[in-house]
């Protein structure tokens, strides 16, 4: 009977070990690193991971789709926890959002962003989660101060086992964004936080010396030749700041609604404009112009996941970014 419950223990033990996440993400100098060896950082939006059918359909379909992705070179998912827009973007509802007015968390979408993070650790992916919406903002769809304080205190603690993840507190938008990274790291000191301003190179200075990383949006078509342009921004910041740069939702396909472009564009200057962050030994957020425009629209998967294949035009982009380690220098 001992050795039976002593057998019993050790299998119990074991699933549980297994469950617990295992990969960290942490940062040195300029670069990202995963359990201490170099990390190239390489992500796509999937705003609306928490909150899309298919995608939670079952732990099997996640992983399914995160292996997809990693075929393609993405190794990072930047999601949103605020989804509650009404501008027509898709699986956007009233509870897509991580919180209750009051600031307490709406605890199903929690664990479902729990799983997802599961998921992704035994796929060695992280996930970048974009605390607020300056979409739902702008709609009032906004937590009073103490209700904000609240709501990012027990966030973050809930989500302390999770090191396959970073915050981005704002994405395009600045309200309270040090109070909030104060909050983050009294809570969880090792916890990784950035923001992305609502104009890339304007931020306070202060800020930009504060956060773990920056995420700028940098200058997009209606700024002239972006893939000569976001490059300079993005080496500034490096040599200014000398920690790691993400470029957030670079210029695009799509839409000209929400800044998008005003006129054609070609999978080259994508292409380009990576590259050349790339060599200057910066990251980038890919942007997939399905959201925006909504379910039954012909950017939109059936599925309102950024599949890597739907899209001749995106499959061409990330072709190149699945040929990363062939392009991009090593580690610096």
């Amino acid at each position: 009977m001992k050795v039976l419950f002593a057998a019993f223990v050790g299998v119990v033990l074991t699933l549980l070990a297994a469950a617990q996440p295992k990969h960290e993400i942490t940062i040195s100098g300029t670069s990202f690193l995963m359990d201490g060896q170099p990390f190239p950082y390489t992500g796509i939006n999937f705003f609306n991971a928490i909150y899309n059918p298919a995608f939670n359909r079952s732990t099997e379909e996640r992983r399914k789709w995160m292996q997809k992705f990693r075929r393609y070179g993405i190794n990072v998912f930047r999601i949103w926890g605020q989804w509650d827009t009404q501008r027509g973007f898709i699986d956007t509802c009233q509870e897509c959002t991580l919180y209750f007015p009051d600031g307490r968390l709406r605890q199903n979408n929690v664990e479902r962003l729990k799983d997802i993070l599961r998921d992704a650790d035994q796929e060695e992916m992280v996930l970048a989660l974009t605390l607020f919406s300056q979409e739902s903002w702008h709609e009032n769809k906004r937590l009073g101060r103490d209700e904000a304080d609240r709501a990012v205190s027990a966030l973050t603690r809930e989500l302390m086992p999770y090191r396959n993840l970073t915050f981005q507190i704002w994405s395009e938008f600045d309200e309270r964004t040090l109070d909030h990274l104060k909050t983050i790291k009294t809570v969880d000191p090792k916890r990784l936080a950035t923001s992305a301003p609502a104009r890339p190179l304007e931020a306070l200075t202060g800020e930009f010396a504060a956060l773990d990383y920056l995420t700028p949006h940098t200058s997009r078509q209606r700024a002239g030749s972006h893939w000569e342009i976001a490059p300079l921004e993005i080496g500034y910041l490096l040599a200014r700041y000398r920690k790691p740069v993400v470029d957030d939702s670079p210029a695009r396909n799509g839409t000209p609604k929400f800044g998008g472009p005003a006129e054609q564009t070609y999978p080259f200057d994508q292409i380009i404009q990576i590259y050349k962050i790339w060599q200057l030994g910066g990251y980038v957020h890919y942007h997939h112009d399905m959201f925006q425009t909504g379910y039954g629209t012909p950017p939109v998967p059936p599925s309102g996941i950024p599949d890597p294949e739907f899209s001749p035009y995106h499959r061409l982009v990330l072709e190149f970014m699945a040929q990363r380690d062939r392009y991009r220098p090593p580690a610096r």
